[in-house]
């Protein structure tokens, strides 16, 4: 067998060209991951059938002469990928019915910014999808971060296969191939801009390669940018419109959306709540507009929903990214049996977010003396003392801009050799990925230095200047009193100004994998060749991360120097030691009913430095009893292991949101309810105003809860239906089912707080409220949310794919497709076997930011979206050197709230037992391309949302990101691109 310059069949590459548009929920054409070597010794003819007899199906290391096997993969091929018109391969994936549940893309802004997408299959979340390239691990799970002009295809299995390729593989996992054996050079030039003239994107790609005999050589360049958008540029998501009721109000909606104003929000003390002259019949008020704040009788008025701030117009819908890649990939021959190999890329992405001005409260640490100058109330505003919320306007947007470097290198060496007339083939390598990431915090105040500016201080005669301190101890340096209850005043925005500073911290990773795998013929039996394939690997993982001290946090308040995004470092490692092997045996072939029947079964050993050590087994069955219909089904046991941040995270600040508090009324005493007055008159204001809460997220070890790896079972079972009679169509249909124990999990603060309620009494230490001697008793003060093994998740469906290439006419070749992806189940148990267990039904449900069902939520972006139906259907049509593309993307009808208490995600604020229906949505893509053959140039347009869909309106209290869901609807609206190709 020599190492030659190998291409797929004739067979594989029309299946290429009538393969799978980018949604795939069901299993498609399958292609090859990877091409054996050929015998010298054999004729022309037998040489093509051997390089079929060695390709490699995403799901298993055993080579195959079948394209179509146990495994249910899609494939999304170069050609699909560049009719999309996207940039980035995430925003491609993305789309596919299999992805689900709170995805982040560089849509989301609040969580999001930093230009990364991130692939959760089945909804598991992307900690549960493995990605891959070439079958290979890199560093960054991000999609974005591979240059799109290097992949000849993705391959995305959707089935869990620890057992092939380890921890991680529990929702599937997407393998990006790259291009082989690339002939010439290639020069592209993208442009794209909405419907709106904003959201503008640009980019260049340049492309060569050379093969020869003796080797190969790919490498090239890729550049793109795409400019920032404002939630305010579209209708939709311009005001932070919120929704109310009650059993005695009819629900309305009203714009704002934070009790944190620019006007302020202040507690009132006591003998001010009356109803008598310079009285105001309330508990809080806000600053009148033009008013000085120090005239206590005609300078306020009661705090209504008037008075939120609307925070949304300065939000971004689409946040800016600018990436630049590098990337190189050889190949050269050392003998007939030898090769060595090598691919590598260089990425380096610029990106931000921005949010509205910041936050400035006594629950973040905030203190005005009631000895302040400018303080009329004189009583103190502090965590222990009254409230105090206003937000720093003057002070500027709050931004963050990442500049994130990602390095990936394989390289090593393969081979074969022929052993008792079976061949083999080798590989032997390593890998090394490295990951950076420095983070430039804008729009962030002092919050020591504002706390010595509004401390004590007074009017000093002998300059008529406010001065720091008291007449007999005055301070003269270091601080600058300001009115807090007038944030407009010259003086105060001065004060605030000087008190912004930027704040760097940085990221860092390193990842290194040596391998060593063989793959081959066993012995023969009457059906065919029983085969083996066999590695071992050891992989060992680093991360550091280094905080800049002005957000160091402060771990017993909760707060650091800037008040806001504060964090802690973060350092640690673990190795892993891998075995695996997998069996492929061919029970029957060529008998009637019964034109095959192949078994796989796998094994893979795991043992980690962290927690000890795995076992997890497949078995795969594949029955062919007509040619034209395959049977298949596969079971494997899945496992994911805690991350080096779920165990050793340290404590991080969190806003997350309450959507009930269970002390509300309570009349009796409960651990999650200190300090509640057990009268029946508590009502926890945050809840009330749908307002976010202090929180302080951490790994395991920090709030001291054991973490050990998940695990559960996957179970796949379908067919593939081709028939004889109808050249040119495919059938399949997939029924799985997967559950998962013990399931890895950042318990959010409203989980957090029902579990200690209803007697899961470990959670109790988490929950830290104001003391009944305060001036707010039992309202919360901070909840700590702790990454721990919690409850089960159990997630079933059905995926349906269909092809058809129909018979070429006069007016063009016809290629027809439709994919969708039903979710039967998704269930969350958050306690089993407890009294404190419930049991959430998320299938068809949007799962609001805030509520427990979103705060188990397996994936970032604030919320999680599981509609019962995605699909993706497609038209392509050719005509010599024309050729075009109809796309449409189906997301089925869901609910947000429940009539069920136990299931009831309140949409509405203030009145449970509410649901809202939403139908379905619908996106229809088209482009047209046409090749200039004599000029080497090919020019492609398009438009994506061609209708303009609109997303759903979900309201702002229900949200984190311009009142709807970013992770899975267009919020660009109808958007315009162009693309030339020159090849050379």
């Amino acid at each position: 067998m020599k190492l030659g310059v190998t291409k797929l069949s004739s067979a594989v590459r029309l299946a290429l060209s009538l393969g799978a548009v980018i949604a795939v929920g069901a299993s498609g054409t399958v292609f090859a991951q990877d091409t054996g070597s050929q015998d010298t010794t054999t004729k022309p003819s037998q040489e093509k059938a051997q390089t079929l007899q060695t390709v490699v199906v995403t799901g298993s290391h055993i080579r195959r002469v079948d394209l179509e096997t146990s495994n249910p993969v899609v494939t999304i091929d170069a050609a699909q990928i560049k009719a999309t018109g996207k940039l980035t391969l995430g925003d491609i994936v993305q789309q596919l019915p299999a992805v689900t549940g709170g995805n982040i893309n560089p849509q989301v802004n609040n969580s999001g910014g930093t230009g990364g997408s991130s692939i959760g299959l089945r909804g598991l979340g992307a900690q549960r999808t493995l990605i891959l390239i070439d079958g290979k691990r890199i560093i960054n799970g991000d999609p974005n971060s591979i240059p799109a002009d290097m992949i000849e295809r993705i391959e995305v299995l959707t089935d869990g296969a620890s057992s092939v390729y380890g921890s991680d593989a529990i929702g599937g996992v997407v393998n990006f191939i790259l291009k082989k054996d690339y002939q010439g050079a290639q020069f592209t030039v993208n442009y794209g801009q909405s419907g709106h003239a904003d959201g503008r994107s640009k980019g260049y790609t340049f492309t060569f390669g050379q093969t020869s005999d003796k080797g190969s050589i790919m490498g090239g360049v890729d550049y793109n940018k795409t400019e920032a958008v404002l939630a305010k540029n579209r209708d939709f998501s311009k005001n932070a419109v919120s929704i109310y009721g009650s059993s005695q109000t009819p629900i309305y909606s009203y714009v704002g959306g934070s009790s944190f104003p620019a006007y302020g929000r202040v507690q009132l003390p006591s003998q001010y709540r009356g109803t008598g002259p310079g009285q105001y019949n309330c508990k809080n008020v806000a600053l009148n507009p033009g008013a000085s704040g120090q005239n206590i009788a005609t300078d306020y008025h009661c705090f209504t929903n008037a008075d939120k701030y609307n925070y949304a117009t300065v939000n971004l819908i689409q946040t800016p990214q600018e990436r630049t890649s590098l990337w190189l990939k050889g190949t050269y021959n050392l003998g007939d049996h030898v090769q060595t190999y090598m691919d590598a890329y260089h990425n380096k992405t610029s990106s931000g977010f921005q949010l509205a001005p910041a936050l400035l409260g006594s629950i973040y640490g905030a203190v005005i003396s009631k000895d302040a100058y400018y303080n009329p109330f004189g009583q103190e505003y502090s965590g222990a003392g009254l409230d105090y919320r206003a937000r720093l306007v003057s002070a500027g947007n709050r931004s963050a801009n990442f500049g994130t470097t990602t390095d990936q290198i394989h390289t090593g060496f393969k081979g074969d050799f022929n052993l008792l007339n079976h061949d083999w083939n080798w590989d032997v390598g390593m890998s090394y990925g490295h990951f950076s990431q420095q983070t430039i915090t804008r729009g962030l105040s002092n919050q020591q230095k504002i706390n010595a500016d509004l401390g004590p201080s007074f009017l000093d005669p002998a300059t008529g200047k406010v001065t720091c301190g008291t007449p007999t101890a005055p301070i003269t340096s270091g601080c600058t009193p300001f009115n807090p209850f007038n944030l407009f005043d010259p003086n105060s925005v001065a004060a605030l100004q000087a008190a912004a500073v930027p704040a760097i911290s940085n990221n860092f990773a390193i990842e290194r994998v040596y391998s060593a795998d063989v793959n081959g013929g066993l012995f023969d039996l009457p059906a065919g060749t029983v085969q083996l394939a066999a590695g071992a690997s050891y992989r060992k993982e680093y991360t550091r991360s280094e905080i800049d001290p002005l957000l160091l946090i402060d771990p017993a308040t909760g707060n650091c120097t800037l008040g806001s995004q504060c964090s802690s470092p973060l350092r640690g490692g673990y190795n892993v030691k891998e075995a695996y092997a997998e069996v492929f045996v061919p029970i029957l072939s060529d008998l009637p009913f019964a034109q095959m029947l192949n078994v796989t079964i796998g094994d893979r050993y795991s043992k980690y430095s962290t927690f000890g050590s795995t076992n997890n087994t497949k078995f795969a069955v594949e029955y062919r009893p007509i040619t034209d219909l395959l049977l298949r089904g596969t079971m494997s046991e899945v496992f994911r292991a805690p991350t080096i941040g779920n165990v050793f995270g340290a404590p991080i600040s969190d806003a997350p949101k309450l959507s009930s508090d269970p002390c509300d009324g309570i009349t009796a005493a409960n651990p999650a309810c200190v300090g509640v007055p057990t009268n029946g008159s508590f009502v926890n204001q945050d809840v009330a105003l749908g307002q976010q809460i202090k929180g302080i997220s951490s790994g395991s070890q920090y709030a001291g809860f054991p973490l050990g790896p998940e695990k559960g079972k996957s179970f796949d079972l379908g067919f593939v239906y081709s028939p004889s009679y109808v050249p040119g169509l495919s059938l399949s249909a997939d029924a799985w089912h997967l559950y998962l124990n013990d399931t890895i999990s950042s318990i959010g603060a409203q989980t957090v707080l029902d579990l200690c309620y209803n007697g899961a009494t470990q959670y109790c230490p988490l929950i830290t409220r104001f003391p009944a001697s305060s001036a707010n008793p039992g309202q919360i003060a901070q909840i700590v949310e702790p990454t721990g093994n919690l409850g089960r998740t159990d997630v079933a469906g059905v995926d349906f794919s269909g092809r058809y290439s129909l018979p070429e006419f006069s007016f063009g070749k016809f290629v027809v497709g439709l994919d969708a992806t039903y979710m039967s189940r998704y269930d969350q148990q958050t306690a089993p076997g407890t009294n404190a267990n419930t049991v959430f039904h998320d299938a068809g449900h949007f799962m609001p930011f805030g509520s427990s069902q979103a705060s188990t939520c397996p994936s970032g972006g604030g919320v999680c979206l599981f509609p019962r139906w995605r699909g993706n259907g497609f038209v392509n049509w050719n005509l010599g050197d024309w050729s075009a593309s109809w796309r449409m993307r189906y997301i089925g009808a869901f609910r947000n709230g429940s009539k069920s208490p136990s299931q009831d995600t309140n949409p509405v604020q203030g009145l449970p037992g509410v649901v809202l229906k939403y139908g379905a949505t619908i996106y229809n893509d088209v482009s047209l391309g046409y090749n200039f053959e004599p000029l080497n140039t090919r020019i492609d347009v398009g438009v994506n949302n061609l209708f303009d869909k609109q997303p759903p309106f979900l309201y702002a209290n229900n949200t984190l990101n311009a009142n709807t869901d970013p992770s899975d609807f267009d919020l660009q609206g109808r958007y315009y691109w162009a693309r030339v190709t020159v090849s050379f």
